[in-house]
């Protein structure tokens, strides 16, 4: 079935449009001069606090607005890691997988030494 796009711009101050699917509505939305829509905008924003159980972090984007954003509504490209960053972590990755590499050797050699001494 196809959809139909119906836009009801009669009144100058106020534009809706509906999205219908045969008799079945499957979008509202209306604009109107004397509100502003913010929702679907595209803003500047600062990330103010993630929060990874949500999978989302809030934003203040402009005076005291503040906003909720998915992780899965954020294209990958706005959220590269700085360079420095990146390779900093790296590193930090380098050198706890060397920790974690040499701890295990320490404990492979304390075996071999208490087999020996086991051994008549």
């Amino acid at each position: 079935m196809a959809n139909k796009m119906l836009i009801d711009a009669t009144h100058p101050e106020e534009t809706r449009v509906v999205v219908v699917r045969g008799n079945r509505v499957e979008e509202f939305d209306f604009e109107s001069a004397a509100r502003k829509q913010l929702r679907g905008n595209i803003y500047l924003a600062k990330v103010t606090r993630v929060e990874p159980s949500l999978q989302a972090c809030f934003v203040e984007y402009g005076g005291n607005r503040h906003g909720f954003l998915a992780f899965n509504e954020i294209h990958p490209d706005y959220y590269q890691i700085p360079v420095a960053d990146r390779l900093a972590l790296l590193e930090e990755e380098k050198r706890a997988a060397r920790a974690e590499r040499e701890a295990e050797d320490a404990k492979l050699k304390r075996e071999r030494k208490r087999r020996r001494r086991r051994k008549p």
